[in-house]
């Protein structure tokens, strides 16, 4: 069995009380006393257990998440599964809290997350695109002995933060591959659709994907991107101006996490069935358009296990426990009609 505080007391021959100091760095315990309990310590190989002495101080763990204001059905889901969290978490003294921001304001993301103190959170999960603002905000936050992890995309990353989600080099890679082998060696150019490519998992994606269509299928172009802002006006602009303009597009690849809009203007002006179509995220919507062949294939992570993920990340880092690394890994799931 594990040797307890009480052993430990015991092999150093002091009381329970001073061995709690200690443990605890909590002052009246002098260097003599202070030296026997750590020396009885390394002998008796005990570890502290910062979870348990939460438990029985009944400490809450509070955490935040900070998610864009405004969004589709994939906001909607993560905010979902958020809510599903703070009910379940609620047994386990853990508070979770939402702050929702302007994503494309980068001073008013930045100064909620400087309102934030230790003193009212213990750990934030941030969703925000790419910008100067945002990621000094961040390391504030850190510096602030506040657990910081990047949630789903963001920033470059930072040493001091964790991060959960899909490498989304490899993601936007998988996009250019199921494009390049469902064109079957056609010719011809490929649309390339993003809300904006501000955030740093759009850029990585469009990384990605270049590096395979530009290697591997030299016969197909990849447009310079059309960013829509999350605008519906936008988008049916755009993308129709570029349908009108390019009649060889054989192909759509939409890397931000909501692919209504794009698909929705695309219809407008043409059959999207014509048109080999890869997006981003499972949601009602995308299903449906996978289901009657408006799409050929959704690239997806899944949003509950970001959460619980995010979740357990925080907490380990308070308790200073190590991770289980393959437990925090988001996979990337390629979902087709026929294994939806």
């Amino acid at each position: 069995m594990r040797p307890t505080a009480r052993d430990l007391a015991e092999a150093a021959g002091v009381s329970l009380a001073t061995v709690d100091r200690v443990l605890n760095d909590r002052p009246n315990v002098s260097e003599k006393a202070a030296r026997k309990v750590n020396e009885a310590i390394e002998r008796l190989g005990f570890i502290r257990n910062p979870a348990a002495v939460n438990l029985a101080r009944n400490r809450i763990y509070r955490f935040c998440f900070v998610l864009p204001h405004a969004g589709d059905q994939y906001l909607t889901e993560l905010l979902t599964q958020v809510d599903k969290a703070r009910d379940a978490m609620r047994a386990d003294l853990t508070d979770i809290d939402v702050i929702q921001v302007p994503a494309s304001d980068p001073h008013g993301i930045a100064r909620s997350l400087s309102r934030l103190t230790s003193n009212e959170v213990d750990g934030v999960a941030i969703m925000a695109p790419e910008s100067p603002q945002v990621r000094d905000a961040m390391a504030r936050l850190v510096e602030r002995n506040i657990k910081v992890v990047q949630f789903l995309s963001g920033q470059e990353r930072l040493p001091e933060a964790d991060f959960v989600g899909i490498n989304n080099f490899a993601a936007g890679a998988t996009a250019g591959k199921i494009i390049g082998r469902f064109l079957g060696g056609r010719t011809g150019k490929i649309m390339v659709v993003a809300d904006t490519m501000m955030a740093q998992d759009s850029i990585e994606r469009r990384l990605g994907f270049d590096s395979i269509i530009n290697q591997q299928f030299p016969d197909l172009v990849s447009l310079p991107s059309l960013e829509t802002y999350g605008d519906e006006k936008r988008a049916k602009q755009v993308i129709r101006r570029l349908l009108e303009n390019h009649p060889d597009v054989r192909a759509v690849y939409v890397l931000s996490s909501e692919a209504r809009a794009p698909l929705i203007a695309i219809e407008e002006v043409q059959d999207p069935r014509a048109l080999t179509i890869v997006v981003h995220e499972r949601t009602p919507f995308s299903e449906e358009a996978l289901k009657d062949d408006r799409i050929d294939a959704i690239i997806a992570q899944d949003p509950s296990h970001a959460v619980r993920s995010a979740i357990r990340i925080m907490r380990a880092r308070l308790e200073q426990r190590e991770l289980i690394a393959s437990q925090e890994k988001i996979r990337i799931e390629v979902l087709l009609k026929e294994n939806l």
